[in-house]
């Protein structure tokens, strides 16, 4: 069994392999996770390497090799058809819900993973979601639109699952609604009596607003993706 934080960039690793055809550096792994020290990433990737689920190729820099997946993302894709699914921040696989069924989540539109964008309209679209991605509290999920949290492995056209709640610890992926009348997908971070919205794409900035100008609507758990 993997931790969330050794799923979180076992996923993460792959997505980099399968996109750009490079392993990301350790810098990049320690800010994807939120970590913060090297040396959180050297004791994740040698946890990894010794259950077998990567391997670092010699005489090649950066380079690692995904030898396999954890089961219940193998059992999540086989029974939800074309939808490849990981946790983000959830606790560790062990104490979740073993993979039974689907339930149906409200779908509550498009969210912006780069500038923010409109508040979220309410509609009465649903999605089915692997019950054992779920949080512990309700959930809502949204369609990703931008390319701000690419280096977390979040897509343009992805589907993520947001467990609902206002709170929020530095380095949680949030749903944040800024003015009450903007919402955006972002890594948060306390700066004393600000917030900071960190995009996970070096091509985007950090915007940082006075604390009372963002309301926290939930913060990320899972993610869904189709290949056409």
């Amino acid at each position: 069994m993997l931790t969330a934080k050794q799923q979180q960039l076992l996923m993460f690793i792959n997505t980099r392999l399968s996109t750009g055809g490079v392993s990301p550096s350790f810098d990049e792994m320690k800010d994807a996770l939120g970590l913060k020290s090297k040396s959180g990433v050297h004791r994740l990737i040698n946890a990894l390497e010794e259950r077998g689920f990567i391997r670092r190729m010699a005489n090649r820099a950066r380079a690692l090799e995904v030898l396999k997946m954890p089961d219940t993302l193998q059992n999540d894709t086989q029974q939800a058809g074309n939808v490849v699914t990981g946790a983000f921040g959830q606790a560790p696989a062990e104490d979740r819900p073993p993979q039974s069924d689907t339930i149906d989540i409200p779908l509550h539109g498009r969210i912006a993973a780069g500038t923010p964008i409109e508040a979220l309209e309410r509609s009465d679209s649903f999605v089915a979601v692997p019950q054992n991605m779920m949080g512990r509290g309700d959930c809502f999920a949204l369609e990703i639109s931008g390319d701000s949290m690419i280096e977390l492995g979040i897509l343009d056209g992805d589907t993520v699952v947001i467990e609902s709640g206002t709170a929020a610890r530095d380095g949680d992926v949030v749903v944040a609604l800024v003015d009450r009348e903007e919402a955006t997908l972002k890594t948060l971070r306390h700066q004393g009596r600000d917030i900071a919205l960190e995009p996970a794409n070096r091509d985007h900035e950090t915007q940082v607003f006075d604390s009372n100008r963002v309301e926290v609507q939930g913060r990320l758990v899972g993610l869904l993706r189709q290949y056409h």
